[in-house]
Protein backbone atom coordinates (compact mmCIF):
# COMPACT_ATOMS: atom_id res chain seq x y z
CA UNK A 1 0.00 0.00 0.00
CA UNK A 2 0.83 3.47 -0.81
CA UNK A 3 0.54 6.23 1.14
CA UNK A 4 -0.18 10.07 -0.15
CA UNK A 5 1.14 12.89 1.15
CA UNK A 6 -1.01 14.60 3.51
CA UNK A 7 -1.59 18.23 1.70
CA UNK A 8 -3.07 15.44 -1.13
CA UNK A 9 -5.63 14.34 1.90
CA UNK A 10 -6.79 18.23 2.10
CA UNK A 11 -9.30 18.60 -0.67
CA UNK A 12 -13.46 17.63 -1.28
CA UNK A 13 -13.55 17.39 -4.58
CA UNK A 14 -16.23 19.55 -6.38
CA UNK A 15 -17.15 17.14 -9.21
CA UNK A 16 -19.76 14.83 -7.21
CA UNK A 17 -19.60 11.59 -9.77
CA UNK A 18 -18.89 8.67 -8.44
CA UNK A 19 -17.30 7.20 -11.43
CA UNK A 20 -14.16 5.33 -10.78
CA UNK A 21 -12.27 2.13 -11.05
CA UNK A 22 -12.70 1.92 -7.11
CA UNK A 23 -14.51 1.26 -4.86
CA UNK A 24 -17.66 1.45 -6.66
CA UNK A 25 -21.66 1.84 -5.16
CA UNK A 26 -24.39 0.30 -6.88
CA UNK A 27 -27.48 2.31 -6.13
CA UNK A 28 -28.64 4.26 -3.04
CA UNK A 29 -30.09 3.26 0.09
CA UNK A 30 -33.06 4.98 2.64
CA UNK A 31 -32.42 4.97 6.23
CA UNK A 32 -34.55 6.70 8.71
CA UNK A 33 -32.95 7.98 11.53
CA UNK A 34 -35.34 9.54 14.66
CA UNK A 35 -33.91 11.60 17.76
CA UNK A 36 -36.16 13.55 19.74
CA UNK A 37 -36.38 17.43 19.61
CA UNK A 38 -34.03 17.77 16.25
CA UNK A 39 -35.35 19.14 12.92
CA UNK A 40 -35.34 17.05 10.42
CA UNK A 41 -32.62 16.45 8.18
CA UNK A 42 -32.22 14.28 5.02
CA UNK A 43 -29.35 12.63 3.10
CA UNK A 44 -28.52 9.79 0.76
CA UNK A 45 -26.11 6.80 1.33
CA UNK A 46 -24.73 4.12 -1.07
CA UNK A 47 -26.28 0.73 -0.89
CA UNK A 48 -23.18 -0.85 -0.03
CA UNK A 49 -23.12 1.04 3.90
CA UNK A 50 -24.70 -1.65 6.61
CA UNK A 51 -26.12 0.58 9.31
CA UNK A 52 -25.31 -0.45 12.74
CA UNK A 53 -28.35 -1.15 15.35
CA UNK A 54 -28.83 2.27 16.35
CA UNK A 55 -32.24 2.29 18.01
CA UNK A 56 -33.89 2.91 21.56
CA UNK A 57 -35.37 -0.70 22.72
CA UNK A 58 -33.25 -3.69 23.31
CA UNK A 59 -35.91 -5.73 21.64
CA UNK A 60 -35.63 -3.46 18.13
CA UNK A 61 -31.94 -3.49 18.51
CA UNK A 62 -31.48 -7.12 19.13
CA UNK A 63 -34.03 -8.05 15.81
CA UNK A 64 -31.63 -4.96 13.49
CA UNK A 65 -28.38 -6.64 14.80
CA UNK A 66 -29.56 -10.20 13.67
CA UNK A 67 -30.74 -8.48 10.86
CA UNK A 68 -27.23 -6.26 10.05
CA UNK A 69 -24.97 -9.57 10.55
CA UNK A 70 -26.81 -11.27 8.31
CA UNK A 71 -26.15 -8.94 5.51
CA UNK A 72 -22.64 -7.82 6.47
CA UNK A 73 -22.07 -11.69 6.76
CA UNK A 74 -23.58 -12.89 3.64
CA UNK A 75 -21.85 -16.29 3.35
CA UNK A 76 -22.29 -16.98 6.89
CA UNK A 77 -24.38 -19.47 9.37
CA UNK A 78 -25.70 -19.32 12.51
CA UNK A 79 -22.45 -20.51 13.71
CA UNK A 80 -21.07 -16.80 12.61
CA UNK A 81 -24.57 -14.84 13.19
CA UNK A 82 -25.56 -15.83 16.45
CA UNK A 83 -22.47 -15.10 18.27
CA UNK A 84 -22.28 -11.79 16.11
CA UNK A 85 -25.31 -10.27 16.80
CA UNK A 86 -24.97 -9.49 20.04
CA UNK A 87 -22.01 -8.05 19.41
CA UNK A 88 -23.22 -5.79 17.34
CA UNK A 89 -26.39 -4.82 19.00
CA UNK A 90 -24.40 -3.97 22.44
CA UNK A 91 -21.76 -1.38 20.10
CA UNK A 92 -25.10 -0.04 18.35
CA UNK A 93 -26.24 0.82 22.09
CA UNK A 94 -22.74 2.22 22.83
CA UNK A 95 -22.61 4.26 19.98
CA UNK A 96 -26.35 5.56 20.32
CA UNK A 97 -25.81 6.64 24.17
CA UNK A 98 -22.62 8.54 22.66
CA UNK A 99 -25.28 10.60 20.57
CA UNK A 100 -24.72 9.01 17.09
CA UNK A 101 -27.35 9.54 15.07
CA UNK A 102 -26.16 7.37 12.22
CA UNK A 103 -23.40 4.64 12.14
CA UNK A 104 -22.26 2.20 9.03
CA UNK A 105 -19.34 0.33 7.75
CA UNK A 106 -18.36 0.82 3.95
CA UNK A 107 -17.58 -2.22 1.55
CA UNK A 108 -16.79 -1.99 -1.69
CA UNK A 109 -15.05 -4.16 -3.96
CA UNK A 110 -11.63 -3.71 -5.28
CA UNK A 111 -8.87 -5.50 -7.02
CA UNK A 112 -7.04 -6.36 -4.06
CA UNK A 113 -10.22 -7.47 -2.47
CA UNK A 114 -12.25 -5.05 0.09
CA UNK A 115 -12.19 -1.52 1.15
CA UNK A 116 -13.61 -0.37 3.86
CA UNK A 117 -14.82 2.82 5.41
CA UNK A 118 -17.00 3.73 8.59
CA UNK A 119 -19.43 7.02 8.11
CA UNK A 120 -20.82 8.13 11.07
CA UNK A 121 -24.02 11.40 11.57
CA UNK A 122 -24.46 13.34 14.32
CA UNK A 123 -25.86 16.75 15.50
CA UNK A 124 -24.40 18.16 18.42
CA UNK A 125 -25.76 21.56 20.29
CA UNK A 126 -24.53 24.96 18.77
CA UNK A 127 -26.02 27.68 19.42
CA UNK A 128 -25.85 30.14 16.59
CA UNK A 129 -27.30 32.98 14.74
CA UNK A 130 -26.90 31.90 11.68
CA UNK A 131 -25.47 28.74 9.50
CA UNK A 132 -23.06 31.64 8.34
CA UNK A 133 -21.77 32.45 11.81
CA UNK A 134 -21.58 28.96 13.09
CA UNK A 135 -19.51 27.42 10.09
CA UNK A 136 -17.19 30.69 10.42
CA UNK A 137 -16.70 30.38 14.12
CA UNK A 138 -16.15 26.02 13.02
CA UNK A 139 -13.31 26.79 11.17
CA UNK A 140 -11.23 29.18 13.30
CA UNK A 141 -11.64 27.06 16.44
CA UNK A 142 -10.39 23.91 14.07
CA UNK A 143 -7.33 26.41 12.33
CA UNK A 144 -5.92 26.45 15.58
CA UNK A 145 -4.75 23.15 15.77
CA UNK A 146 -2.10 23.10 12.84
CA UNK A 147 -2.34 19.38 12.00
CA UNK A 148 -5.96 19.94 10.86
CA UNK A 149 -6.35 21.12 6.97
CA UNK A 150 -9.87 23.01 8.13
CA UNK A 151 -11.32 24.69 4.77
CA UNK A 152 -15.11 26.07 4.54
CA UNK A 153 -17.28 24.95 1.56
CA UNK A 154 -20.24 25.50 -0.23
CA UNK A 155 -23.00 22.77 -0.37
CA UNK A 156 -26.53 23.61 -1.72
CA UNK A 157 -27.93 23.33 1.56
CA UNK A 158 -25.65 25.95 3.09
CA UNK A 159 -22.40 26.28 4.35
CA UNK A 160 -20.07 23.78 5.90
CA UNK A 161 -16.69 23.04 7.15
CA UNK A 162 -14.27 20.19 6.41
CA UNK A 163 -11.23 18.62 8.37
CA UNK A 164 -8.76 16.46 7.00
CA UNK A 165 -6.03 14.98 8.84
CA UNK A 166 -3.79 11.87 9.09
CA UNK A 167 -2.63 9.49 11.40
CA UNK A 168 -0.74 6.80 11.78
CA UNK A 169 -1.53 3.59 13.93
CA UNK A 170 1.33 0.77 15.22
CA UNK A 171 0.61 -2.64 15.54
CA UNK A 172 2.51 -4.54 17.93
CA UNK A 173 4.58 -7.52 16.81
CA UNK A 174 2.65 -9.71 18.35
CA UNK A 175 -0.64 -9.26 16.77
CA UNK A 176 0.91 -9.48 13.32
CA UNK A 177 1.12 -12.18 10.55
CA UNK A 178 5.03 -12.36 10.38
CA UNK A 179 5.44 -11.05 13.84
CA UNK A 180 7.11 -7.32 12.81
CA UNK A 181 5.57 -4.11 13.75
CA UNK A 182 3.29 -2.60 11.13
CA UNK A 183 2.14 0.88 10.66
CA UNK A 184 -1.42 1.92 9.31
CA UNK A 185 -2.10 4.62 8.28
CA UNK A 186 -5.87 6.13 8.47
CA UNK A 187 -7.63 9.25 6.48
CA UNK A 188 -9.88 10.92 8.06
CA UNK A 189 -12.94 13.70 7.17
CA UNK A 190 -15.22 15.65 9.68
CA UNK A 191 -17.87 18.03 8.28
CA UNK A 192 -19.62 20.34 10.19
CA UNK A 193 -23.10 21.24 8.54
CA UNK A 194 -24.86 23.78 10.45
CA UNK A 195 -28.91 23.51 10.68
CA UNK A 196 -30.70 26.43 9.09
CA UNK A 197 -33.68 25.45 10.84
CA UNK A 198 -32.46 24.62 14.51
CA UNK A 199 -29.50 25.73 16.95
CA UNK A 200 -27.74 22.30 16.05
CA UNK A 201 -24.56 21.17 13.77
CA UNK A 202 -24.91 18.03 11.90
CA UNK A 203 -21.26 16.16 12.03
CA UNK A 204 -20.56 13.86 9.49
CA UNK A 205 -17.17 11.60 10.01
CA UNK A 206 -15.67 9.20 7.48
CA UNK A 207 -12.63 7.05 8.77
CA UNK A 208 -10.56 4.87 5.94
CA UNK A 209 -7.25 2.57 5.99
CA UNK A 210 -7.69 2.33 2.19
CA UNK A 211 -5.86 4.85 1.71
CA UNK A 212 -4.92 4.26 -2.03
CA UNK A 213 -8.77 4.92 -3.10
CA UNK A 214 -8.81 8.39 -1.10
CA UNK A 215 -9.69 9.92 -3.95
CA UNK A 216 -12.59 7.48 -4.67
CA UNK A 217 -13.73 7.83 -0.71
CA UNK A 218 -13.76 11.43 -1.11
CA UNK A 219 -15.97 11.29 -4.24
CA UNK A 220 -18.66 9.38 -2.46
CA UNK A 221 -18.43 11.63 0.81
CA UNK A 222 -18.96 14.90 -1.45
CA UNK A 223 -21.74 13.05 -3.38
CA UNK A 224 -23.34 12.27 0.29
CA UNK A 225 -22.97 15.95 1.57
CA UNK A 226 -24.62 17.53 -1.64
CA UNK A 227 -27.48 15.35 -0.98
CA UNK A 228 -28.27 17.08 2.68
CA UNK A 229 -31.00 19.06 2.95
CA UNK A 230 -33.68 20.27 5.96
CA UNK A 231 -36.53 20.23 5.24
CA UNK A 232 -39.57 21.69 6.94
CA UNK A 233 -40.93 20.07 9.77
CA UNK A 234 -44.31 19.61 7.87
CA UNK A 235 -42.26 18.16 5.19
CA UNK A 236 -40.44 15.23 6.89
CA UNK A 237 -41.49 11.71 7.05
CA UNK A 238 -44.36 10.58 9.61
CA UNK A 239 -43.65 10.61 13.13
CA UNK A 240 -42.21 7.46 14.59
CA UNK A 241 -40.97 6.69 18.20
CA UNK A 242 -37.85 8.67 19.01
CA UNK A 243 -34.28 6.81 18.27
CA UNK A 244 -35.09 4.29 15.67
CA UNK A 245 -33.54 3.39 12.44
CA UNK A 246 -35.59 1.55 9.95
CA UNK A 247 -35.03 0.71 6.10
CA UNK A 248 -37.94 1.78 3.80
CA UNK A 249 -38.90 1.63 0.21
CA UNK A 250 -37.83 4.65 -1.91
CA UNK A 251 -40.59 5.92 -4.14
CA UNK A 252 -41.49 4.05 -7.55
CA UNK A 253 -38.99 4.55 -10.45
CA UNK A 254 -36.67 6.82 -7.89
CA UNK A 255 -33.23 6.75 -8.84
CA UNK A 256 -32.23 7.33 -5.11
CA UNK A 257 -33.34 7.47 -1.63
CA UNK A 258 -32.80 9.42 1.72
CA UNK A 259 -31.39 9.29 5.25
CA UNK A 260 -33.90 11.31 7.23
CA UNK A 261 -32.19 12.64 10.83
CA UNK A 262 -34.91 14.40 13.82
Amino acid sequence: MTTPPTENLGVLPADTSLDGEAPEASGETLLTVELPDIPPLSFVVPESFHALPIAAGPEERAALAEEFVRELYPNGDDALWTPAAPYYAALGEAMGDQGLAYSAMGLFSIDEGIAHCSFTMAAVTSDHPSPEVAALGIREILATDETNDARWIDLPCGPAVSCVSLRQIVIGAELTADGEEARLHMGQVQVYVPFPTGPFTAVFTMDTAAVDYWGEFSEMLTAILRSVSFPAPDDASAARPPATATQEPGPAGAAGEGTSAR
